[in-house]
């Protein structure tokens, strides 16, 4: 049903990466989201009042809300395929993050509505009204939200949505409440016990917690998160693979919004080498990755002297000596700069956020061990941060 409907809605259904192809997505997705939860709606509120169930009423006031956060899809994938402008150079991407967490506000409190009216129940109980009528449309709600949370979450990953796999996400939440709900019924219709209330504040506080969660997930993203390692280990893949390139450090990837991706990165190459031929290297590996991976992608040359081999030399003594230092993950851009009374030692080394040790004590172990070589050596280190 999910490729069929791919097939007939969206054109080149396949190329996940055209923000055209994205934005029909989002429609379908909106449109679909819309018309099954306001018939869901229909169905639960209508048969809530049969049985005379304010659990089974929350539960369609749920998908009624629902409804409204499709609708919010909707505008979000509008708003965020906007094309760039004087003011945005990034583009407007990040609307779709806007939107998953207004969706995500929605739910908390729809949430804590339906909270208020099942305690109310609780504290003025009335009998439910037991029909097999009433557990066959349950039945077929927790089917039809079955079919929607694996329809959102399999378009959401495929187009990189955090605002689609949100809903999805959503929508598996809105499988157990009713499955919950079902048993309820069940149970009181068996035993006589009244868990209407109960179930019906069990379900608000479950919707609550998942809007809590969404909020958590959709805010991530907006303060600038880690990028995605897979995504950090194949561009660091399709550098290598290039000969000529000796190794990378420095990748920084930021995040304007779903295909909205700017990374910067830097290439070490062979100090030797003809600098025409290695510009058009690099030149040939910003293109392949922009082609393959949809990012704007810039690098910057490192030339490394792979001949000399006090610089080598070096660079083992310095790397031995980091080696034992937890956070420290390596170093890179080694130089010797002769003075007239000292020889200074530059490099680089990269600190990863959980790094404990104080700089003061990882400049001093390894100007410990430069000495041993030469007692006029001394380091210059400039301390990067891993952003990945």
């Amino acid at each position: 049903m999910i490729t069929l409907l791919s097939r007939l809605f969206v054109k080149d259904h396949e190329n996940y990466n055209d923000p055209d192809v994205r934005k029909s997505y989002g429609r379908l997705a909106g449109a679909v989201g819309i018309i099954s939860n306001v018939v869901l709606c229909i169905m639960k509120i209508s048969i809530g009042f049969i049985a005379n169930s304010i659990a089974i009423i929350s539960d369609g006031i749920n998908n009624l809300a629902d409804a409204s956060s499709s609708v919010i899809t909707l505008i979000g994938f509008k708003l965020a395929s906007m094309p760039e402008d004087k003011d945005h150079p990034y583009g407007h991407a990040r609307y779709e993050y806007l939107t998953g967490l207004l969706i995500s506000v929605l739910i908390i409190v729809v949430g804590v509505q339906l909270l208020k009216s099942s305690v109310l129940k609780i504290m003025d109980p009335d009998p439910v009204e037991f029909s097999i009528v009433t557990v066959i449309i349950l039945a077929v709600a927790i089917a039809i939200k079955v079919w929607q949370a694996v329809f959102n979450i399999s378009i959401g990953r495929k187009i990189h949505s955090s605002a689609l796999i949100a809903t999805g996400t959503d929508s598996r939440n809105d499988v157990i409440s009713t499955a919950a709900l079902l048993v309820s019924l069940i149970i009181g219709a068996l035993t006589g016990l009244q868990l209407d209330g109960i179930m019906g504040c069990l379900v608000a506080l479950f919707i609550i917690w998942s809007g809590i969660q969404l909020i958590r997930e959709t805010v991530s993203p907006l303060l600038g998160e880690a990028p995605d390692p897979e995504l950090v280990a194949e561009i660091q893949e399709m550098v290598l693979e290039e000969e000529g390139v000796l190794g990378t450090h420095d990748l920084i990837v930021h995040n304007y919004g779903p295909g909205k991706v700017f990374a910067s990165i830097h290439i070490e190459v062979d100090s030797a080498g003809s600098i025409l031929e290695i510009h058009e290297m690099i030149d040939d590996i910003e293109m392949k990755v922009k082609h393959r991976l949809g990012i704007e992608f810039v690098a910057h040359m490192d030339p490394i002297e792979i001949s000399n081999p006090a610089v080598q030399q070096m660079y083992t003594v310095v790397a031995e000596a980091i080696a034992p230092m937890e956070g420290v993950s390596n170093i890179h851009d080694l130089r010797i700069v002769p003075g007239e009374n000292h020889t200074n030692i530059i490099f680089d080394a990269v600190l990863s956020p959980e790094c404990s040790l104080e700089r003061e004590e990882i400049i001093s172990a390894v100007n410990a061990a430069v000495k041993t070589i030469d007692p006029n050596y001394f380091i210059v280190v400039n301390f990067d941060i891993a952003y990945h």
